[in-house]
Protein backbone atom coordinates (compact mmCIF):
# COMPACT_ATOMS: atom_id res chain seq x y z
CA UNK A 1 0.00 0.00 0.00
CA UNK A 2 2.80 2.72 1.20
CA UNK A 3 4.20 1.92 -2.30
CA UNK A 4 1.44 2.55 -4.35
CA UNK A 5 0.56 5.49 -2.45
CA UNK A 6 4.93 6.60 -3.02
CA UNK A 7 4.07 6.03 -6.75
CA UNK A 8 0.92 7.37 -7.14
CA UNK A 9 2.28 10.47 -4.98
CA UNK A 10 5.66 10.49 -7.55
CA UNK A 11 3.32 10.62 -10.53
CA UNK A 12 1.19 13.54 -9.18
CA UNK A 13 4.56 15.68 -7.98
CA UNK A 14 5.89 15.07 -11.86
CA UNK A 15 2.70 16.15 -13.32
CA UNK A 16 2.15 19.09 -11.62
CA UNK A 17 5.61 20.33 -12.37
CA UNK A 18 5.45 19.70 -16.07
CA UNK A 19 1.74 21.09 -16.11
CA UNK A 20 3.30 24.22 -13.88
CA UNK A 21 6.45 24.90 -16.65
CA UNK A 22 4.37 24.65 -19.66
CA UNK A 23 1.66 26.55 -18.07
CA UNK A 24 4.28 29.53 -17.25
CA UNK A 25 5.64 28.84 -21.06
CA UNK A 26 2.24 29.01 -22.76
CA UNK A 27 1.80 32.77 -20.65
CA UNK A 28 5.05 34.05 -21.59
CA UNK A 29 4.60 33.06 -25.41
CA UNK A 30 0.76 35.19 -24.78
CA UNK A 31 2.74 37.90 -23.51
CA UNK A 32 5.15 38.32 -26.35
CA UNK A 33 2.59 37.56 -28.79
CA UNK A 34 1.10 40.86 -27.63
CA UNK A 35 -2.09 39.38 -25.44
CA UNK A 36 -1.09 40.86 -22.07
CA UNK A 37 -2.98 41.06 -18.32
CA UNK A 38 -5.99 38.42 -18.13
CA UNK A 39 -5.64 37.40 -21.52
CA UNK A 40 -2.11 35.84 -21.34
CA UNK A 41 -3.08 33.37 -18.12
CA UNK A 42 -5.90 32.69 -20.16
CA UNK A 43 -4.16 30.68 -23.05
CA UNK A 44 -2.86 28.58 -20.96
CA UNK A 45 -6.15 27.84 -19.25
CA UNK A 46 -7.59 26.99 -22.17
CA UNK A 47 -4.71 24.68 -23.71
CA UNK A 48 -5.29 22.41 -20.48
CA UNK A 49 -8.52 22.33 -20.87
CA UNK A 50 -8.63 21.48 -24.46
CA UNK A 51 -6.56 18.14 -23.78
CA UNK A 52 -8.28 17.29 -20.21
CA UNK A 53 -11.26 17.13 -22.92
CA UNK A 54 -9.70 15.11 -25.53
CA UNK A 55 -8.38 12.59 -22.35
CA UNK A 56 -11.78 11.91 -20.89
CA UNK A 57 -12.97 11.59 -24.59
CA UNK A 58 -10.28 8.98 -25.00
CA UNK A 59 -10.95 7.58 -21.56
CA UNK A 60 -14.79 7.00 -22.59
CA UNK A 61 -13.79 4.67 -25.44
CA UNK A 62 -15.99 6.54 -27.72
CA UNK A 63 -14.94 9.02 -30.90
CA UNK A 64 -11.11 8.55 -30.61
CA UNK A 65 -10.15 9.71 -33.85
CA UNK A 66 -11.70 13.06 -32.67
CA UNK A 67 -10.53 12.63 -29.25
CA UNK A 68 -6.72 11.91 -30.65
CA UNK A 69 -6.92 14.68 -33.48
CA UNK A 70 -7.56 17.56 -30.88
CA UNK A 71 -5.43 15.98 -27.81
CA UNK A 72 -2.62 16.53 -31.18
CA UNK A 73 -3.28 19.93 -31.60
CA UNK A 74 -3.17 20.82 -28.00
CA UNK A 75 -0.26 19.02 -27.24
CA UNK A 76 1.18 20.66 -30.06
CA UNK A 77 0.09 24.42 -28.68
CA UNK A 78 1.84 23.00 -25.44
CA UNK A 79 5.05 21.68 -26.97
CA UNK A 80 5.74 24.38 -29.01
CA UNK A 81 5.44 27.06 -26.14
CA UNK A 82 8.22 24.82 -24.55
CA UNK A 83 10.21 25.48 -27.23
CA UNK A 84 9.99 28.76 -28.45
CA UNK A 85 10.28 30.07 -24.95
CA UNK A 86 13.43 27.61 -24.51
CA UNK A 87 15.87 30.46 -26.54
CA UNK A 88 15.09 29.25 -29.91
CA UNK A 89 12.80 31.85 -30.54
CA UNK A 90 13.29 35.76 -29.73
CA UNK A 91 10.58 36.61 -27.95
CA UNK A 92 11.07 40.19 -28.39
CA UNK A 93 10.45 39.74 -32.04
CA UNK A 94 7.69 37.56 -32.56
CA UNK A 95 6.86 36.54 -35.72
CA UNK A 96 3.36 37.81 -37.80
CA UNK A 97 2.68 34.50 -38.02
CA UNK A 98 3.28 33.47 -34.52
CA UNK A 99 0.88 36.42 -33.45
CA UNK A 100 -1.77 35.25 -35.83
CA UNK A 101 -2.02 31.43 -34.53
CA UNK A 102 -1.78 33.23 -30.61
CA UNK A 103 -4.64 35.41 -31.70
CA UNK A 104 -6.77 32.57 -33.60
CA UNK A 105 -6.11 29.55 -30.66
CA UNK A 106 -9.19 30.88 -28.63
CA UNK A 107 -11.39 29.97 -31.62
CA UNK A 108 -9.64 26.63 -32.33
CA UNK A 109 -9.84 25.89 -28.46
CA UNK A 110 -13.50 26.55 -28.54
CA UNK A 111 -14.50 24.36 -31.15
CA UNK A 112 -12.45 21.33 -30.29
CA UNK A 113 -13.64 21.60 -26.73
CA UNK A 114 -17.17 22.08 -27.77
CA UNK A 115 -16.99 19.11 -30.49
CA UNK A 116 -15.51 17.08 -27.43
CA UNK A 117 -17.89 17.77 -24.85
CA UNK A 118 -21.11 18.20 -26.46
CA UNK A 119 -21.18 15.61 -29.70
CA UNK A 120 -22.85 12.59 -29.20
CA UNK A 121 -21.56 8.96 -29.03
CA UNK A 122 -22.72 6.37 -31.44
CA UNK A 123 -24.52 3.54 -29.80
CA UNK A 124 -23.27 0.07 -30.03
CA UNK A 125 -25.15 -1.23 -32.28
CA UNK A 126 -23.69 -4.99 -32.13
CA UNK A 127 -24.75 -4.85 -28.16
CA UNK A 128 -27.87 -3.52 -29.43
CA UNK A 129 -28.77 -6.33 -31.48
CA UNK A 130 -27.50 -9.12 -29.13
CA UNK A 131 -29.57 -8.15 -26.62
CA UNK A 132 -32.77 -8.09 -29.15
CA UNK A 133 -31.73 -11.72 -30.04
CA UNK A 134 -31.64 -12.83 -26.19
CA UNK A 135 -35.03 -11.03 -25.63
CA UNK A 136 -37.32 -11.99 -27.94
CA UNK A 137 -38.65 -15.68 -26.83
CA UNK A 138 -38.01 -18.35 -29.14
CA UNK A 139 -41.65 -18.79 -31.95
CA UNK A 140 -41.76 -21.94 -34.02
CA UNK A 141 -40.90 -20.89 -37.97
CA UNK A 142 -44.62 -19.87 -39.78
CA UNK A 143 -45.52 -22.33 -42.38
CA UNK A 144 -45.58 -20.85 -45.77
CA UNK A 145 -49.20 -19.69 -46.77
CA UNK A 146 -50.10 -21.45 -49.62
CA UNK A 147 -52.37 -19.35 -52.04
CA UNK A 148 -55.13 -20.03 -54.15
CA UNK A 149 -54.59 -19.40 -57.71
CA UNK A 150 -57.33 -16.97 -58.27
CA UNK A 151 -60.14 -18.25 -60.67
CA UNK A 152 -60.65 -16.32 -63.99
CA UNK A 153 -63.50 -13.54 -64.14
CA UNK A 154 -65.78 -14.78 -67.06
CA UNK A 155 -65.48 -12.52 -70.18
CA UNK A 156 -68.83 -11.56 -71.20
CA UNK A 157 -69.18 -12.52 -75.27
CA UNK A 158 -72.03 -11.21 -77.22
CA UNK A 159 -74.44 -13.20 -79.29
CA UNK A 160 -73.73 -11.53 -82.63
CA UNK A 161 -70.15 -12.56 -81.78
CA UNK A 162 -70.93 -15.98 -81.30
CA UNK A 163 -72.74 -16.61 -83.99
CA UNK A 164 -70.39 -15.27 -86.32
CA UNK A 165 -67.78 -17.38 -84.84
CA UNK A 166 -69.70 -20.02 -85.45
CA UNK A 167 -70.40 -19.07 -89.19
CA UNK A 168 -66.49 -18.85 -89.28
CA UNK A 169 -65.74 -22.21 -87.63
CA UNK A 170 -68.27 -23.97 -90.39
CA UNK A 171 -66.86 -22.39 -93.60
CA UNK A 172 -62.92 -23.67 -91.36
CA UNK A 173 -64.48 -26.93 -91.23
CA UNK A 174 -65.34 -26.86 -94.28
CA UNK A 175 -62.48 -26.07 -96.58
CA UNK A 176 -59.87 -27.58 -93.82
CA UNK A 177 -61.45 -30.80 -92.98
CA UNK A 178 -60.90 -30.06 -89.17
CA UNK A 179 -62.29 -28.27 -86.43
CA UNK A 180 -61.06 -25.00 -86.25
CA UNK A 181 -58.53 -23.85 -83.09
CA UNK A 182 -58.85 -21.06 -80.15
CA UNK A 183 -55.55 -18.83 -82.13
CA UNK A 184 -57.25 -19.10 -85.72
CA UNK A 185 -60.23 -17.84 -84.27
CA UNK A 186 -59.00 -15.11 -82.69
CA UNK A 187 -56.66 -14.19 -85.76
CA UNK A 188 -60.07 -14.27 -88.03
CA UNK A 189 -62.35 -12.64 -85.64
CA UNK A 190 -59.50 -9.88 -84.36
CA UNK A 191 -60.66 -10.13 -80.77
CA UNK A 192 -58.22 -10.81 -77.41
CA UNK A 193 -56.86 -14.25 -76.16
CA UNK A 194 -59.59 -14.21 -73.79
CA UNK A 195 -62.21 -13.67 -75.42
CA UNK A 196 -61.85 -16.11 -78.06
CA UNK A 197 -61.16 -18.58 -75.10
CA UNK A 198 -64.39 -17.72 -74.41
CA UNK A 199 -66.19 -18.02 -77.52
CA UNK A 200 -64.42 -21.47 -78.56
CA UNK A 201 -66.41 -22.61 -75.39
CA UNK A 202 -69.48 -21.93 -77.27
CA UNK A 203 -68.75 -23.67 -79.99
Amino acid sequence: MRAHLARVDAVLVQALIAAALSFAHLHDLAVAAGQDDWKAWAYPVSVDLLLVAAWRRLRAGHGKAAAWCWFVVALAASLGANVATAGLLDLDNVPAWLRILVAGWPAIAFLGGTLLAHSAPKPDTDAEVIEDQVDEPETAPEQPSVETPPRPTPVPVPSALVDHARKVAAEHHARTGTPIDTPTLRARLGVPAPMAEAIATHL
